[in-house]
């Protein structure tokens, strides 16, 4: 097993203040580890350049907002804060987590006096597969968890709540033998996996949820726009899971697996082919390039 993770050593950013590693504590009675009022965001960080640095700062602030609080620095701050954090640590490629939660002023469901506490980590996590590798495809499960109505939950924050299904989900997907899990939505549908989304390849084509019950990524996007670069058709829509077996590629898509294509989803078999390799080349050439 790695070093646990409040073990480590180096420098992270908590409250405007650059702490050593394992100085960076909350207390135990916090708002958001007992009610789930925290957001985060995952960014990579490619030959010393945050990716998309200043998008993913701009949705954190906007999922905080959507769980009725306001982060105490501004886009500038946290920019800054960032960019401090990768320079003190060394690192040029890596990880980066900014999170933000409720403190411990108030211990109730409701907590509009408590402190929004902020912090920025970053750690080593290279690519989760070689070129090769990916080709082979990772086999996912479905699982049984479904993505909530957008009714019931704030699927548009990313926010630390939703990723418990997930969390379920995957553990029950790795102890049968896969990589991860594809869910599906509160209807039935195809909607994303448990930490990234999913697109499908048909007759040259990309097929890929509507993104209006989980989050729509900023690596999803990214891709949507390098293949459609290309002239491939994109068709955003509702899927069901039946329509997998007429699909020719899968691949999933997010800051952790980046590009990564699929092989099995459940009973589903597919063949990573040419337009899971050119994107997956498309966007690891995107990331490192100079800005």
């Amino acid at each position: 097993m790695s070093l646990s993770f409040d073990q480590r050593d180096g420098f992270i950013w908590l409250n405007g203040q650059l702490l050593p590693w394992q100085d960076a504590k909350l207390h135990v009675l916090s708002h958001g580890l007992h009610y789930g009022s925290c957001v985060f965001e995952g960014e990579r960080a490619y030959e010393g350049r945050i990716f998309k640095s200043v998008e993913h700062t701009e949705r954190f602030q906007n999922s905080a907002r959507i769980l009725d609080f306001e982060l105490p620095y501004s886009t500038d701050e946290l920019e800054a804060a960032k960019a401090l954090v990768l320079q003190k640590n060394g690192w040029t490629s890596c990880y980066v987590r900014p999170v933000a939660w409720r403190g411990s002023e108030m211990m109730a469901v409701a907590a509009q006096e408590s402190t929004i506490n902020v912090a920025i980590a970053m750690w080593d996590w290279p690519s989760m597969f070689d070129v090769n590798e990916k080709m082979r495809g990772i086999r996912l499960d479905i699982a049984d968890y479904r993505r909530p109505d957008p009714r019931c939950a704030p699927v548009a924050a990313k926010a630390a709540g939703l990723y418990m299904i997930c969390t379920l989900s995957k553990h029950r997907a790795e102890r049968k033998g896969y990589a991860d899990a594809m869910m599906l939505d509160w209807e039935g549908r195809v909607a994303e996996c448990t930490g990234a989304n999913i697109l499908f390849v048909k007759d040259g084509a990309i097929h890929t949820p509507l993104a209006d019950c989980f989050l729509d990524g900023i690596t999803r996007r990214t891709v949507i726009a390098l293949a459609k670069a290309r002239g491939v058709a994109v068709h955003e829509r509702r899927i069901m899971p039946e329509e997998l077996a007429g699909f020719d590629e899968c691949f999933i898509c997010g800051t952790g697996a980046e590009v990564t294509p699929v092989s099995e989803v459940g009973p589903y078999k597919f063949t990573p082919g040419a337009l899971s390799r050119t994107l997956m080349e498309d966007y690891s050439a995107l990331v490192r390039k100079p800005s």
